[in-house]
């Protein structure tokens, strides 16, 4: 049998060929979302600027959070967006006023009065009279009135379908705080219509009592919503989600009523029992509040505003507009982020786009963007006290920043253009020799490549065999250890010289990483003692009010650093702005005295001398125009054979990384 036969079906059908695949492109209108066509987010000049931030004395997160605030050149920031709520919420307090349901009530009472008196003027009798002096002894505020004429037999029907129109005006604006929509669909209510509404209510205040209790069941909930889910378009999934709704709206109506005078609030709440003509709407609705507010203490219950504009706004429309105020600061609190781990995915994008538009959503979900890429990029990490540090990834951008500045200033002065030449072990000889494990030379391609050919000439089948590498022979370099003593007493910071310190480590750590690897760096401090720190300690150091010089201990760990690199070229680069004031006593304690006593100069003078036992060169940076400091160093440097360089703060890391260069050529 044929392999491409069935016992039972015959023959197998002929393989179908399938149609090569058609891609096309197709093109619409820009429905939203990123700008496509818009700049990468420039993590270089982001980074940079959080590593100033820092370098003055910021953590990482309040630098992070201040490039943030302040946004990047085509970036808003959130001050800007955070401005623009502010105005938003200034203009809707600025333009609106609270007591259009007040105002409205007074016309419709002053209508149906002066309807009625009309009316009564014609009629020559004693219940004319009668009815007149009733109208005369009305209660001045509107409230009172509204009340006592509430079992008056009106005479004129045109007062009397005022008077109607300021019950029903009640009623719908007082639902219309509650349930969106309701003032519309209230419009021309009936008996029946109102009559529904109380049973809504009843029906609602005793699911959210049984709720409070944990006595309510969903069957309950569906019976409820089956009933009476008309007057609730947002169409909530549970009675959670129904009193999420109900609580915001009953807050702001609070806040409203808050915001109003003693003199308003006190006449609203006389206005509110002739709601319909039936005080049970305003009784209902008060159980509603008090339910409400017990399950949702949290929101806003007590707070107010103040408006003082011209457009006078009814109860529901004041109602929304404080909700507004209270999503308005919520965004402003977002937009801060100022409490502890915020994050711009905090932002409710869909209320900012609401109050702002849509360019404020994308402003946001850049910034956002900016925050992850710079987090998911290794930019920032967190260190094991869980607080945001630089990685060694940023501190090498930034070494990259602060050193090219630096090569551009000493190549403008000597004429030398930056190169790429890495800091290899050592110089090709022109030889090559057969590879060791442990070499780290390159290969010789044309070497290795020639043994393959002649050992498969032998017949060995092998392509290529670790017998075939040669490596291009070398000789050794002069290695350098380099200590580089930075001054941190307090006049660094206080004469703007904290940066420049920080920027000039930067850019001879870089230098040395990646040009000179064969080259031992150590950083170390000085301020009332002396310190080793690795770059990102030295970068992320706070200016502290310390007074002493200690260059003393200084000079002492850097012989420490030197000796523990016997065969390498010693240099000790020092950068200070004062004379030496402490120094360090036998039991290890700092010792300051101002002006510098003679025991403080004889330590520091005499741990140079053991420096010059070993042949370091010594170069001191002398920032600042303190004469006596600039002849105390002087001495120094012909003391030990070393320079005295008295840069501007612009010039100090050109002047840093050219003596280092200088001394290695010199080697």
């Amino acid at each position: 049998m044929a392999e491409s036969e069935s016992p039972d079906r015959g023959p197998a059908p002929a393989p179908r060929r399938s149609r090569p695949r058609r891609y096309g492109y197709s093109y619409g209108p820009y429905t939203g979302g990123p700008d496509p066509l818009a700049p990468p987010v420039d993590l270089r000049t982001a980074l940079d600027r959080i590593g100033q931030d820092v370098m003055e004395g910021s953590s990482p997160q309040q630098a992070l959070r201040e490039l943030l605030r302040r946004g990047m050149p085509g970036r808003t920031g959130l001050d800007e967006l955070s401005r623009r709520v502010w105005q938003q919420r200034r203009r809707l307090q600025k333009d609106n006023r609270l007591d259009g349901t007040l105002r409205e009530v007074r016309e419709l009472l002053a209508q149906a009065l002066d309807a009625e008196r009309d009316v009564l003027a014609r009629q020559d009798s004693d219940d004319a009279r009668f009815r007149e002096l009733q109208l005369d002894a009305l209660p001045s505020d509107t409230g009172g009135a509204v009340r006592e004429l509430g079992s008056y037999d009106w005479q004129s029907s045109d007062a009397r379908q005022a008077f109607e129109q300021i019950r029903d005006l009640l009623g719908r604006e007082m639902l219309d705080q509650r349930f969106a929509g309701m003032k519309q669909a209230m419009q021309q209510a009936t008996p029946e219509d109102v009559a529904r509404i109380r049973e809504m209510l009843d029906d609602l205040n005793q699911l959210l009592s049984d709720h409070a209790e944990g006595t309510d069941t969903p069957e309950q909930f569906a019976q409820f919503m089956r009933q009476h889910g008309q007057f609730f378009p947002e169409n909530p999934g549970g009675v959670d989600e129904l009193v999420d709704v109900l609580a915001a709206r009953s807050a702001a109506a609070q806040r409203m009523m808050a915001s109003m005078t003693p003199e308003q609030r006190a006449e609203l709440m006389e206005l509110s029992q002739q709601a319909f003509g039936d005080p049970r709407l305003s009784q209902a609705l008060s159980q509603l509040d008090g339910h409400l507010r017990g399950l949702r203490p949290g929101e806003d219950w007590d707070g107010s505003s103040r408006f003082s504009g011209d457009n006078p706004m009814g109860l529901g429309e004041g109602t929304r507009a404080l909700e507004q105020l209270g999503r308005l600061d919520a965004l402003s609190e977002q937009l801060a982020q100022s409490h502890p781990g915020a994050r711009l995915d905090d932002i409710d994008l869909d209320a900012l786009e609401a109050e702002l538009g849509p360019q404020a959503r994308i402003d946001a979900r850049q910034l956002a963007e900016l925050e992850r890429q710079l987090r998911d990029r290794g930019f920032l990490e967190r260190g094991e006290d869980g607080s945001l540090r630089l990685s060694p990834r940023a501190l090498r951008r930034l070494g990259e920043s602060a050193l090219r500045d630096v090569a551009d200033r000493v190549a403008a002065r000597t004429g030398e253009r930056d190169t790429r030449r890495s800091g290899a072990a050592g110089d090709p000889t022109g030889a090559t020799r057969p590879w060791a494990f442990g070499d780290t030379e390159s290969w010789s391609v044309p070497r290795t490549l020639l043994n393959a050919q002649l050992r498969r000439a032998g017949g060995d089948t092998h392509r290529l065999d670790v017998s075939d590498v040669e490596v291009v022979e070398t000789e050794q370099r002069t290695r350098a250890v380099v200590a580089l003593c930075v001054d941190t007493s307090w006049s660094m910071v206080q004469d703007g010289r904290w940066v420049p310190m920080k920027r000039t480590a930067l850019a001879l750590h870089q230098l040395i990483s990646t040009r000179f690897r064969g080259d031992a760096l150590q950083l170390i401090t000085f301020g009332r003692h002396a310190e080793k720190v690795e770059l990102a300690e030295l970068v992320g150091l706070e200016g502290a009010y310390v007074q002493g010089t200690n260059l003393h201990h200084a000079l002492l760990l850097a012989g420490e650093h030197l000796r523990r690199h016997p065969d390498a070229e010693p240099v000790v680069l020092v950068v200070t702005d004062g004379e030496p004031t402490a120094h360090l006593e036998p039991d290890g304690t700092p010792e300051f005295h101002y002006p510098p006593e003679p025991e403080t100069l004889r330590a520091t003078v005499s741990e140079l001398d053991r420096l010059s036992a070993r042949r370091a060169s010594i170069s001191f940076f002398v920032l600042g125009d303190d004469p006596r400091l600039a002849i105390f160093m002087d001495r120094l440097a012909r003391r030990c054979g070393g320079r005295v360089v008295v840069p501007d703060l612009d010039g100090l890391g050109a002047e840093v990384v050219a003596d280092y260069l200088r001394t290695r050529r010199k080697a």
